[in-house]
């Protein structure tokens, strides 16, 4: 019974499902920006504006803040390094989606 009791607080048993299905929902969005980018890095190649620069930085900040934010939850350990951690990845989120418009070269 215990085992039991055990496996249903590792598994979540109440929640278990929400938290599956938010999961399932990041992977297909990840996917899709994926994808996305495929297309819109020759599309900004050809076709070179400010529309095509902020849609970039969105969908980069997007992603590399996804994937970054995965590697500072497998790896930084502590509640104090963690939260610095997640508002340094947070301050340089921004930064790469304000880089276009920071460091324009003309």
């Amino acid at each position: 019974m215990a085992v039991l009791l055990r496996l249903g607080v590792l598994c979540g048993a109440q929640g278990g499902r929400a938290r599956s299905k938010a999961a399932s929902v990041h992977w297909t969005s990840e996917k899709v920006v994926s994808v996305l980018l495929l297309g819109l890095l020759p599309a900004a190649y050809l076709n070179p504006c400010s529309a095509m620069d902020y849609s970039l930085a969105a969908v980069f900040t997007i992603y590399s803040h996804w994937d970054l934010g995965q590697v500072v939850t497998d790896y930084v350990h502590g509640d104090a390094s963690q939260k610095a951690a997640k508002a340094g990845l947070l301050a340089l989120s921004a930064l790469t989606f304000a880089g276009p418009r920071l460091f324009q070269l003309s």
